[in-house]
């Protein structure tokens, strides 16, 4: 039973542009206990235009843990950095999975592709999630 999460940038500014209703960010947020990663945070700050983008960026990186790297973690992201750069996948992207795969949690996010070479990465989709959710316990 999965019970903590890692929730991609995609899913983050989805939840800030709902106009009205439940988000599904929300949605999983009930379920479950929801990290990002620090990479996640500075795409969100790089999108945000305004005074008022950057203080909702800030209201919702305030619901949830950020996770980070350290020194010790240094060889291992290097590693999967060079084997993702020969693939041309964003830094970025390999970055954020490196967190995933230090922290052994799973990620959710609206575009799983975006994790396709690395393959030690669990990656969940996020509508899967909802209908899991709405109709089966994980």
């Amino acid at each position: 039973m999965i019970s903590k999460i890692i929730v991609d940038t995609d899913l983050l500014a989805d939840h800030l542009l709902q106009r009205s209703g439940v988000s599904l960010l929300r949605t999983i947020m009930g379920r479950f206990f929801c990290y990002t990663t620090v990479f996640n945070a500075i795409e969100l700050f790089a999108l945000a235009e305004s005074e008022k983008e950057i203080r909702a960026v800030n209201d919702a990186m305030d619901t949830m843990k950020i996770l980070g790297v350290n020194s010790k973690s240094a060889a291992t992201f290097g590693k999967l950095l060079a084997k993702s750069r020969r693939k041309k996948v964003p830094d970025v992207a390999a970055l954020i999975a490196g967190v995933c795969i230090e922290s052994k949690l799973p990620i959710v996010s609206l575009n799983p592709k975006r994790f396709f070479s690395v393959k030690e990465v669990k990656v969940i989709h996020a509508r899967e999630l909802k209908f899991r959710i709405k109709n089966v316990n994980i």
